[in-house]
């Protein structure tokens, strides 16, 4: 599709037209953010087939579009935006400014432990607090402690400690390495992908996909340990079932052995990302708690292991059949003949993480999982990071007294 241009003639500027850019637009006018960009989708489809549309015409359309959809009011706050200035430059420690993003300000809230709408409360009310003062610069360390004194005013002590605690370790440099094991079913790659999402990090790894690779690499006939699921993998060993009559035993001793040889890529994606100081969320089977334990005597990152469950047998069955409906080439019936050998791992690993120390989170609810593993990860960050507030953000420690107490009230408020 062919987009058109926006042409402002007195400036004599011609541009595409960009749904993005009119989303963020419509963001500025308290939309949210399915709001906005429904609009700013609707809009596009309008324009099919004009080449040009001046910026003065576009923003006329797109007020009554919003009059139709959602009031006078919505339409008016767009068509009339503040005159307070609407991009308020941030100053990052090296100097560079970039705009303040209340998407990116909301999401590093969510990352200390906020609920996404509880966090687009304070972005708001300190984008707000920003313009009414007429605000167009401030250095990142000046935002964060701003931040700190609202969360501390409007949701307590725990709040803001949790924000001082990730400011803290966002500024240390040291990356975040989330470890989530479990078996088959239980959520891994969801958990894992929502997980970087609300934490903002880019680096997500399955430790499937390190075996497909291995399987290339090593063929069959030397490692058939490898070449099959990792709760049948007993099969391949060399005494197979002869002589064994725990079946629970038997498939723990398939699993690691299989484990073991994908643990070796493991270590390297690790490695890589200790060396690189980039976070990194490691999902899969092959995440031993003995593994993720050894891990925790690390000193240039913080480790956070965790083994992912679904307690109720039926459930588990639940989500498998799922995963055969969204996915049908994941085999969900060929898992489901198995489901005993699936469930004996599952017992295998909660023992071991029990044995481990390794924290283990029933995912019986996507949100409540998350919100019970950023929980997690802030006790973790909380035993190395115990700066004061001034120094957590890197501003110089200020005499405490009767004054300095009312100045940060009123900077809170």
């Amino acid at each position: 599709m062919t987009r058109p241009y926006v042409v402002t003639p007195a400036e004599r500027v011609r541009v595409p037209f960009l749904r993005g850019i009119l989303t963020r637009s419509l963001l500025d006018a308290d939309l949210s953010f399915d709001d906005a960009y429904e609009v700013a989708s609707a809009m596009r489809v309008q324009l099919q087939g004009e080449t040009e549309i001046e910026a003065d015409e576009l923003r006329d359309r797109v007020g009554r579009l919003l009059e139709e959809r959602f009031g006078a009011e919505v339409a008016s706050r767009y068509r009339s935006p503040t005159v307070a200035p609407t991009t308020i430059l941030v100053e990052s420690r090296d100097g560079q400014c970039r705009p303040f993003s209340r998407g990116l300000h909301m999401r590093f809230l969510g990352a200390s432990g906020l609920r996404p709408a509880v966090a687009a409360k304070v972005t708001t009310r300190i984008y707000e607090h920003l313009l009414r003062v007429g605000v167009k610069k401030i250095p990142t360390c000046k935002l964060g402690y701003l931040t700190y004194l609202a969360l501390l005013r409007s949701l307590g002590k725990k709040a803001a400690r949790n924000f001082l605690v990730w400011s803290a370790f966002s500024n240390s440099g040291q990356p975040l390495l989330i470890l989530i094991g479990g078996t088959i079913g239980c959520g891994k790659s969801t958990i894992a992908t929502a997980l970087a999402h609300r934490l903002d990090i880019v680096r997500t790894q399955s430790t499937d996909m390190l075996r497909e690779v291995m399987r290339i690499m090593m063929p069959e006939r030397l490692t058939p340990v490898l070449h099959t699921s990792s709760f049948e993998a007993w099969r391949k060993l060399p005494f197979g079932d002869e002589g064994h009559d725990d079946a629970g035993r038997l498939v723990a001793d398939g699993y690691q052995s299989q484990a073991e040889l994908v643990t070796v890529s493991c270590d390297a994606v690790i490695d890589r990302a200790r060396k690189e100081r980039v976070s990194l969320i490691l999902e899969g089977v092959h995440i031993q708690p003995s593994f993720a334990q050894n891990l925790r005597e690390v000193e240039d990152a913080m480790v956070v292991p965790i083994e992912l469950a679904v307690l109720k047998q039926k459930e588990l069955k639940r989500r498998i059949k799922g995963r055969g409906r969204s996915a049908p080439l994941r085999r969900a019936q060929r898992y489901l003949d198995r489901f005993d050998a699936i469930w004996q791992l599952q017992s295998f690993l909660l023992a071991e993480a029990d044995r481990c120390d390794v924290p283990i989170v029933s995912n019986d609810d996507l949100e409540q999982a998350l919100d019970e593993i950023v929980l997690l990860i802030m006790a973790r960050l909380k035993t190395a990071f115990k700066d004061e507030p001034r120094a957590a953000f890197g501003l110089p420690p200020r005499r405490r007294d009767r004054i300095g107490d009312e100045k940060e009230r009123r900077e809170a408020s």
